[in-house]
């Protein structure tokens, strides 16, 4: 299988690989690729399979995100690696750290968590009910991406990161976008929390109802060392609400751990 595409800048002994969410692309770290790049690490943003240049896979699940992620990792002329998955890409960097732990070195999870809504199954369908209805019903993703952006977003966010978090979303094929969806409710990692021996940065955003700060601060609890941060008024989307807030708190801990 091929190696998944990604956008690279910046050189050096540390990489970051930036893993987006259900509903962006590797341009939806666009304001991070410069800073990061600037502070001296190779930034890496993929675009996971389905999305943007990288073919999709089948089946399309968390293992298989994994596995596409490997193959990128092995690719990197970098001596260390450090995942920054944001929502869905939190959980691929969860995934990828229960399969593969030596080949990552440091982690950042925001805006994500170890599970996906209820044991019983029923909150499950009801998500998949309302994200897909509107696909289900003959709108397209362009159409839908003005909505379901506003629908993440805090107080006073950036309107440049809002518009490119809209383009991100509606450039996201609706048949990836849907087994996206059917990926992210069957994942459940909370057993593997506790094995995770790497330095690890848990941002959430304090108005996040998608991962709200509650759940974030207890995946932390159980991440051993993990450091966990709170953003003011910041909800699902962080980086690009208040990306130079979100910047500064993700540099200062990789300076703390990994120098570039």
């Amino acid at each position: 299988m091929s190696v998944p595409a990604s956008v690279r800048r910046g050189a050096g002994d540390t990489a970051l690989v930036l893993l987006h969410g259900v509903g962006g692309g590797a341009a939806a770290w666009a304001p991070q690729l410069e800073t990061f790049a600037a502070a001296g690490f190779l930034v890496v943003a993929w675009d996971a399979p389905g999305y943007g240049a990288s073919a999709p896979i089948e089946p399309y699940d968390m293992a298989g995100l994994a596995r596409a992620l490997g193959r990128l990792l092995d690719a990197l002329p970098a001596r260390r690696r450090v995942l920054i998955g944001h929502s869905m890409g939190g959980m691929v960097a969860q995934e990828a750290m229960a399969a593969f732990p030596g080949a990552v070195d440091g982690l950042v999870l925001s805006g994500t968590s170890p599970a996906f809504g209820k044991a019983d199954g029923d909150w499950q369908r009801e998500f998949l009910a309302r994200r897909l209805g509107p696909l289900d019903a003959g709108r397209t993703m362009a159409e839908l991406a003005p909505a379901l952006v506003a629908g993440m977003i805090g107080t006073d966010p950036d309107p440049a990161g809002v518009r490119l978090a809209t383009e991100a979303m509606a450039r996201v094929p609706a048949a990836t976008y849907r087994s996206a969806l059917h990926a992210l409710v069957r994942f459940d990692r909370r057993d593997a929390l506790g094995a995770i021996r790497v330095p690890t940065l848990v941002v959430a955003g304090e108005r996040d109802g998608n991962a709200p700060p509650a759940v974030m601060e207890k995946m932390a609890a159980r991440i051993a060392g993990a450091e966990y941060r709170v953003l003011p008024g910041c909800g699902h989307l962080a980086n690009l609400e208040r990306p130079a807030a979100f910047d500064e708190v993700v540099l200062a801990w990789l300076r703390r751990h990994f120098a570039a």
